[in-house]
């Protein structure tokens, strides 16, 4: 939100500069992103005012200019600008006056004449970029005047960066009332003369949806100027709060909700067939909104109509077809409230924000609405002219605003500060919070615009941020020291992080809502979780999988130019399951478990003399997964199957210790082509939970016996899997204690003849044996090797390679 800093100080001015005021928002939870003069430095410009002008005798595009500078004497300027003419009060530039950047103004010869000074254009002097002109001043400004102190150059704009709960904050009004709070400075009080009506024209409405609007007012105002000039100080304050400057009567409804918080709508009623009204929208209706966008409304999206026709969304934005024009004499100015749940998301939906639905949608004040529709009753007419009708009010359906109740011993244990009850009786006071009190326990009954003061702890932080964080003492806590051993089974988050920052992948932490195509793609999920109020409307769902955000992170970086990626995210996953009930960290319906997914695309290595380069594949990334899970690798096994990311032929389900606990595998060549991505990443996805525990290490004595290797080469069914074989070798070593000297077997060779006519395939095995007691002998060795090929040729038929 942005604002000047006079227009704040025209409702409160304490006694603080624009940094200490910033501070002190800030540490009061209304952030102050930045701030910023609304105008660059520059001295020495005053109002001038063009007397006379003349050809110039030797440039057919300059002019000779006499200016009334106020110093009592005529200045000879040479201009170009194609808008000067005698009569006109622009900006001067005095000689010695320096301009942004550091120019400075002194005598010069034009083609031959003399020119005391530089008349200037807005982009000259920092205001605008507009460079088509001199810059053109008010007639009444005062010849001589300090420019700055003319336009009021002075002025800061401020940057409020505020939380969604503090839409009371969202105008000047409620921006003066912290500052009132917080400083102490008394606000200005407005009272708003009601408008007496001159005509008794109505127009009449009909609410249909009181759960959709809780209020609504209006009133018919006739004989309108629609062409009538902004004013300058309304105009000002406009865009220096960012708002573009459209008619008069635009200006005015904006102005009123800068101001006050208070977003209204003007319809032209001319343009309007019977009455209005509100209601929610119809399948297969159709709006044409004032940006141009005509949008499909769905059912669940409030709007005004008239008869059959909808006219504007409701709390969002007006319809072209009602919308003022220049040519517009009579009006219906509308106000309502409309309930937040009503109004969260539908914006973002169409993919587009107001500043309307902003405000609405966080909670906008229910009791002051006939005061700010007279207030800005009262700005049409005396700017716009007109005759009003009488302002007809609705009360439909109000929030119920509940006491709070804040114990004063639980604030002060909450706060850690010995806070008087006077202290705390005089913050709710300085925040307009109307409380009783009754063996210290206050209960306030939270005003109209507060939509943020629900429970007890609402109440205390209110304490705390009038009272001012700053002053809360910086205190440890104090409690007795318990050493807890660090469970040597247990790999927490951090430590799989660490491991897998160390296998040369990046951390990235991706959005737990994705966009549909994402579940339906990559997890086959054609029923995801849905958001209720999405912050976008392409992330309208919760995600099921993690790979399709890390296939999103290596397209983005592929087109920054990265030809190499790795990235890995350790998260939450939102699964529909019925057995889960409510909880603390659990939501009925809905299990939330912790995976861990990785990515690797491009070169296995970085490119370097020592490596022929080649592409990652599928192995690569499996040995990185069994490096991550460590001892228990062994009951690790890749069982080929199918997975809607993943490509057919090249993937693989994880088991471990015969449970499913993941994918492995290759990305499917149609989300490769899709993402545009050349060649396929490897991904794995796997549950945190089934790798979180390890084997618990145990201490063995190092054998000073020698090691010996032997090789075994077989001939086995091509269908048949090292998998298998393995599996054989080792169930086989562990039920014979005469195996017991095997330590570790390992697969050097996989061949195949391709010039003969079979089904097999050659392994070659490679056993490394120890006897810790004794040295083995050849005999010993040759039975071990013998009662191991046996079991290969029994299981899986398998015949010893020559």
């Amino acid at each position: 939100m942005l604002f000047p800093e006079s227009w704040l100080r025209s409702y409160v001015n304490p006694d603080l500069d624009s940094e200490a005021l910033s501070h002190r928002l800030t540490m009061a939870g209304l952030e102050v992103e930045e701030t910023n003069g609304v105008a660059p430095a520059f001295s020495g410009i005053v109002v001038a005012h063009i007397v006379e002008i003349g050809p110039h005798p030797d440039a057919d595009r300059l002019r000779v200019c006499r200016v009334d500078d106020g110093s009592g004497a005529l200045l000879q300027i040479v201009c170009g600008a194609p808008n000067a003419a005698a009569g006109l009060k622009v900006p001067l530039a005095r000689i010695g006056a320096e301009l942004p950047g550091g120019m400075k103004i002194g005598p010069v010869k034009m083609r031959g004449v003399e020119s005391a000074g530089m008349l200037c254009s807005a982009r000259e002097l920092g205001l605008s970029q507009d460079h088509g002109g001199l810059l053109e001043l008010d007639a009444d400004a005062s010849v001589g005047e300090d420019l700055r102190r003319h336009l009021d150059l002075d002025d800061t704009v401020f940057t409020l960066k505020l939380t969604p709960n503090r839409a009371d904050c969202l105008s000047i009004r409620g921006v003066a009332r912290e500052v009132s709070a917080l400083t102490g400075a008394q606000i200005e009080s407005r009272p708003v003369e009601p408008v007496t009506p001159s005509i008794a024209d109505r127009l009449p409405v009909t609410v249909d949806a009181p759960d959709l609007c809780g209020r609504f007012a209006g009133r018919v105002i006739r004989s309108v100027n629609a062409r009538a000039v902004t004013p300058a100080w309304m105009k000002a304050r406009l865009e220096r709060a960012g708002q573009r400057s459209i008619s008069a009567l635009v200006d005015i409804s904006n102005y009123v909700m800068l101001e006050l918080g208070r977003p209204t709508h003007i319809f032209d009623i001319r343009r309007i067939q019977g009455g209005l009204t509100v209601r929610w929208a119809r399948e297969g209706e159709k709006l044409e909104l004032l940006s141009g966008q005509v949008v499909d409304l769905e059912p669940d999206v409030g709007v005004i109509a008239a008869g059959d026709i909808v006219e504007s969304m409701a709390g969002i934005m007006g319809g072209e077809a009602t919308a003022v024009t220049l040519e517009t004499t009579d009006i219906y100015l509308e106000g309502a409230f409309w309930w937040p749940e009503a109004i969260m998301g539908r914006a973002r939906r169409y993919k587009f924000s107001s500043e309307a639905s902003h405000r609405f949608e966080r909670g906008v004040d229910f009791e002051n609405l006939t005061e700010d529709l007279e207030y800005t009753t009262r700005l049409i007419i005396d700017i716009c002219g007109g005759q009003a009708g009488p302002l007809d009010d609705q009360r439909i359906s109000l929030p119920e605003r509940a006491p709070v109740r804040m114990r004063l011993d639980r604030c002060r244990r909450v706060l850690g500060l010995p806070l008087d009850r006077s202290e705390v009786e005089d913050i709710f006071h300085r925040l307009n919070l109307p409380f009783t009190i009754e063996d210290d326990v206050f209960e306030i009954k939270p005003p109209s615009y507060r939509f943020d003061l629900e429970i007890e702890e609402d109440l205390i932080e209110e304490v705390a941020r009038i009272y001012g964080f700053e002053r809360i003492p910086d205190l440890p806590p104090r409690a007795r020291a318990q050493m807890r051993a660090t469970p040597e089974t247990l790999r927490g988050p951090h430590e799989l992080r660490a491991r897998m920052a160390a296998l040369d992948y990046q951390e990235v932490i991706n959005f737990s809502f994705v966009e549909e195509a994402w579940e339906r793609d990559y997890a086959g999920e054609e029923n995801p979780i849905r958001l209720l109020n999405p912050i976008a409307s392409q992330l309208a769902v919760m995600r099921t999988s993690l790979i399709g955000g890390l296939v999103a992170n290596i397209a983005h970086n592929m087109r920054h130019r990265h030809n190499r990626v790795r990235v890995f995210e350790l998260g939450r996953v939102f699964l529909r399951n019925a057995g889960i009930k409510d909880g603390d960290l659990s939501v009925a319906g809905i299990e939330q478990p912790n995976r861990l997914a990785a990515a690797a695309w491009g070169p296995a290595l970085d490119e370097q003399w020592g490596a022929a380069a080649r592409q990652v594949d599928f192995y690569d990334v499996k040995n990185d997964l069994f490096t991550l899970v460590g001892a228990r690798a062994t009951a690790l096994q890749c069982v080929p199957d199918t997975h809607p990311a993943l490509h057919p032929g090249r993937a693989a389900r994880l088991e471990l210790d015969g449970k499913a606990v993941g994918w492995l595998g290759e990305l499917h060549p149609r989300w490769v082509q899709k993402a545009e991505l050349g060649h396929a990443p490897v991904v794995f996805e796997i549950d945190v939970e089934a790798i979180s525990r390890g084997a618990m290490p145990v201490l063995g004595e190092l054998s000073r016996q020698p090691v010996v290797i032997r090789d075994l080469a077989i001939w086995v069914d091509s269908a048949v899997s090292y998998q298998d074989l393995l599996k054989t070798l080792t169930r086989t070593i562990a039920s014979d204690a005469n195996l017991g000297v095997v330590r570790d077997i390992r697969l050097f060779d996989v061949w195949r003849d391709n010039s003969v006519a079979n089904n097999e395939k050659s392994l070659a095995f490679r056993f490394w044996l120890q006897n810790p007691e004794a040295t083995l002998d050849d005999a010993t060795v040759d039975a071990c090797m013998a009662a191991l090929l046996q079991a290969l040729m029994k299981h899986h038929g398998a015949r010893q390679r020559a």
